[in-house]
């Protein structure tokens, strides 16, 4: 059940929840909004009608819009998203401290608002919220990776991890997860209509939000392929399902080192289209 509910007392009759639904599944041929029993099924609970109602009238799938916030007046000023998105930087030096974990649920749950695939929401977070169980999986990742290097089984490809794991086992040079308390890796299940956008989706808003928290983060591809491809027991320790595709690995804490500045990359690449 949709549980599609319309307070008509301050409904204004006004049609935007069935002009903006993305499936067109709302009328008004009573004169309210209303979906069809026929139709519920093709919901795919994005909650656009609740967002729209400019009264608050309606409500669906149990969400009241008393329980939503406001968004007039709330938005960050575009010379503050302009600074945040230039500002940030991929952090490699982390103070060896764990973040508060309601933190950290905060900042998953907010980048669990970004948009997926047809809405269906199947991005999962693998999360190692606790430092110590990271030097866990840090020592079995690169015990792993020497034994792969020792039975001469590391792919042509990935010869420089050769260097990586001297580095830690002669010098504790951290090059893989960069001494940061925390990770998360992103999946979701391959047979999705798009699990790969909306894993690294779901990471970019995850990564933009930390950083006005004062987290640091930095886009781990030599995590994942560590994960996925080198050493796949590592998938099984996280509880990764078989059938998931591993979107990325994000490393993430309490940044030991503090930018000041915003750096400039020049224009963008634009190709106009000339018909």
């Amino acid at each position: 059940m949709l549980k599609f509910e319309v307070r008509r007392e301050i409904c204004v009759q006004c049609g935007l929840c069935a002009k903006d639904c993305p499936v067109n599944i709302i009328d008004l041929k009573t004169g309210y909004p209303r979906i069809g029993a026929d139709k519920e099924s093709n919901c795919i609970k994005c909650q656009h009608c609740l967002a729209i109602c400019p009264t608050a009238a309606l409500s669906i799938l149990g969400k009241s819009p008393n329980r939503s916030r406001s968004i007039k007046g709330n938005f960050p000023d575009p010379y503050q998203m302009e600074t945040l998105i230039k500002g940030r930087r991929s952090v490699r030096h982390y103070l060896d401290e764990n973040l508060d974990p309601e933190l950290i649920k905060r900042t998953l749950d907010v980048a669990w608002q970004a948009p997926t695939g047809v809405n269906m929401r199947q991005v999962h977070f693998f999360v190692i919220d606790d430092k110590d169980n990271l030097a866990v999986l840090r020592d079995e990742a690169y015990r792993g990776l020497e034994e792969l290097i020792a039975r001469g089984q590391l792919p042509k490809d990935k010869a420089f991890f050769t260097g990586f794991v001297r580095a830690w086992k002669e010098k504790g040079v951290d090059v893989l997860f960069r001494g940061a308390p925390h990770l998360v890796v992103a999946s979701a299940p391959s047979g999705g209509p798009s699990p790969l956008p909306d894993c690294l989706i779901a990471l970019s808003y995850f990564e933009l939000f930390a950083q006005s928290l004062d987290i640091g983060t930095v886009w781990n591809g030599l995590v994942k392929w560590t994960i996925n491809d080198l050493v796949p027991e590592l998938r099984t320790r996280l509880h990764i399902p078989e059938d998931h595709l591993i979107g990325y690995a994000m490393a993430f804490g309490k940044p030991a080192v503090q930018y000041q500045r915003t750096i400039e990359k020049g224009s963008a690449n634009i190709i106009p289209f000339n018909p």
